[in-house]
């Protein structure tokens, strides 16, 4: 008998870590300091695009959200520990990412840009739009630990010095203060929070937008444990009906003076 309920147990156990904490409230992992998509006002509110969206789909699937703070390195192995339930930290749906967890259908565009002074004459792509490996050798390049832009990188630019940092800001204020010669990450914040303010002025994009699917994935989307199927379908109806009716680039407008969503996206697969 005791053998039996141990067995009881541990299966109710492995459901709970498999299932959300309660059917009527997801945790939600988000960095809180990534503004303008998710952060915390000077109220200690939670504001942003990636908040807006959590708050729509949770409108629309009829649950609560609490939100749970977490660096990006470990956004991944605390999300599979069951710490939190989703993922909406403009996370980029890419293959190696798919072999962890699961991804709802795309909410927004996932790119990178590189920024550099504009007195530096910097010439890193050709005419094609392709990267120039040796025009990188020995410059200081600022990448964000265990992000996207850092694989493109390592891959791309073998002869670059990486500088790691834990976000975008404070690889920004080195970029301005001159201790590393060129940085990446993503072109809407970079533009909002930077080339738009009187401390980047010095500074602009030195290259095109970079979009390989192979490494940004299609876009960026929810992340959540494998085996909540019911759960992951419910989050592709609510973006696709935020998608139709505009909600999702009614939230982007709040933001950005331009579209992060393709004109095509009309729902799965687009």
């Amino acid at each position: 008998m005791k053998f039996m309920i141990g067995l009881l147990s541990a299966a109710i156990v492995g459901l709970a870590g498999a299932m959300p904490a309660h059917a009527e409230t997801l945790r939600v992992g988000m960095e809180c300091t990534y503004a303008p998509f998710n952060y915390r006002t000077p109220e200690g509110e939670m504001a942003g695009y990636d908040v807006d969206v959590a708050k729509g789909i949770a409108e629309r699937i009829g649950v609560d959200l609490e939100y749970a703070c977490q660096e990006w390195d470990g956004m991944l192995p605390t999300l599979l520990a069951s710490k939190f339930d989703l993922i909406v930290a403009s996370m980029s749906i890419t293959e190696e990412r798919k072999q962890k967890i699961d991804f709802s259908i795309p909410y927004r565009v996932s790119l990178g840009r590189i920024l550099g002074a504009k007195d530096a004459g910097l010439k890193l792509f050709d005419d094609a739009g392709k990267p120039n490996p040796e025009a990188f050798n020995g410059l200081r390049f600022g990448v964000e630990r265990a992000s996207t832009y850092a694989k493109w990188v390592e891959a791309k630019l073998p002869g670059a010095e990486i500088v790691l940092y834990d976000g975008a800001q404070p690889m920004l204020l080195d970029l301005q203060n001159g201790r590393i010669d060129i940085a990446i990450t993503n072109p809407m914040k970079a533009y909002l929070d930077f080339l738009s303010k009187e401390n980047g002025a010095g500074f602009e994009f030195v290259s095109p937008p970079i979009d390989e699917v192979e490494y940004f994935g299609p876009g960026v989307g929810v992340g959540l444990r494998k085996g909540n199927d019911e759960l992951l379908a419910k989050i592709d109806k609510a973006l696709e009906d935020m998608i139709k009716d505009g909600s999702l680039e009614k939230y982007s407008s709040k933001y950005f003076p331009f579209s992060i969503q393709p004109s095509g996206w009309k729902g799965v697969g687009e």
